[in-house]
């Protein structure tokens, strides 16, 4: 209870009882949990049929390796098939490994339960940091509206896999948050998460550098540049681990590159398109996806743009969309144009009314896609 002073006494007031819509960012929470709980339900029911087991059905693609690196560490050489580098877990950045071994070991629970559980709070951990990054730049509804879609956007199914995105998008978009706030430490920390999660968290470090930058010519403050000097350290940290445990200065790349074909290529995107282009009817399920990918990053990239977010959320948007365009044969499959989260906010922003509830259901329809093929085929690799 709570007290009121009036004139000459003093009064119990009730306490007031938060309602759910009072949490923040309720709706987006809601839909992100109902999204988590559908896949559960659907895959479960599944299992009657097939007997695969709910867990292991979700401790696929990336997860299967990233477990491996759980259990049985990483190769200390090279593993070799037929002349060239096999693949192994150490294509998988260390961040998600480390903190399942962790928890493992607290919680005496298996490291697929464990990994599934850190992907999922990580992934509402993002919601919550789309949302608050997005309130710091811009009203409370456009916030509401950005964290909404995020957690409807066609990648967020790998939020119910075993997968590192949750880690790195929430390290980014809180390191984000904080480099708006000038808090240069707290930016510099979750920026060598983000870069010891996945190597697209060197976005990130390209947005630290321009908000330091920023910050000296402003106002020649120094302590700015903690921000670039850590946010790589998580990437450099683990190539130099992977030299000390393999010998091999390139070890990443050699195993990128021999076990999943990956390659940087500047021509990718073009031939992808131009593919399309030339007959429309001739690309693969993956051709057609990556194509309509590629359009809705070219749309949004102009709309963040128009939309004139901060500098240094532009910045993380357009080095997040280059490293995953030109990333063969990955591309801008929807969960790299998630990665690429300040699209999906510039998206929220721009557009209210029907047409934000139109993009909602547009976006939903594209997860639940996304998530029947992901789960049910071998055909396109999430």
């Amino acid at each position: 209870m709570g007290t009121v002073v009036t004139a000459g006494a003093t009064v119990a007031s009730p306490r007031r009882h938060a309602h759910p819509r009072d949490l923040p960012f309720a709706r987006a929470v809601g839909a992100y949990v109902a999204v988590r709980l559908v896949i559960l339900v659907v895959v479960a029911l599944a299992d009657l049929v097939t007997h695969h087991g709910l867990v292991s059905d979700l401790s696929t693609w990336d997860g299967a390796w990233f477990l491996r690196a759980v259990y049985h560490g990483w190769p200390s050489r090279l593993p070799m098939v037929d002349g060239h580098v096999a693949a192994s877990p150490i294509a998988f950045f260390p961040l998600l490994v480390v903190v399942i071994r962790a928890l493992d070991a607290v919680t005496g629970l298996s490291g697929n339960v464990v990994g599934l559980a850190v992907s999922g709070l990580s992934g509402l951990g993002a919601v919550l940091g789309v949302g608050y990054l997005t309130r710091a730049f811009s009203d409370t509804e456009r916030a509401e509206r950005a964290a909404l879609l995020f957690a409807l956007s066609p990648g967020s199914f790998v939020f119910s896999l075993i997968y590192a995105e949750g880690l790195l998008l929430s390290a980014v978009a809180w390191g984000l948050w904080a480099l708006l706030r000038r808090r240069w430490w707290l930016a510099g920390v979750l920026g060598a998460l983000a870069s010891a999660a996945s190597p697209l968290g060197l976005a990130f470090a390209a947005s630290a550098a321009v908000a330091a930058l920023r910050e000296w010519h402003h106002a020649r403050n120094p302590r700015a540049l903690v921000a670039p000097l850590l946010a790589p350290t998580g990437f450099v940290a683990w190539m130099v681990f992977l030299r000390l445990h393999t010998g091999t200065w390139n070890a990443w790349r050699l195993t990128e590159s021999g076990g999943w074909r990956s390659s940087f290529s500047l021509l990718y995107p073009w031939r992808i398109v131009w593919r399309f282009v030339s007959n429309p009817l001739s690309p693969t399920m993956t051709g057609q996806i990556l194509v309509a990918g590629t359009l809705v990053t070219v749309v949004a990239l102009v709309v963040a743009y128009r939309e004139r977010q901060p500098a240094v959320v532009l910045t993380y948007a357009s080095a997040a969309v280059f490293l995953a365009a030109f990333a063969a044969p990955v591309g801008l499959r929807p969960r790299m144009v998630m990665v690429a989260f300040p699209l999906t906010i510039a998206l929220a922003t721009r557009w209210n009314g029907w047409r934000f509830r139109v993009l909602v259901i547009v976006s939903t329809v594209a997860l639940a896609l996304m998530a029947i093929e992901t789960l049910t085929s071998w055909a396109v690799f999430p």
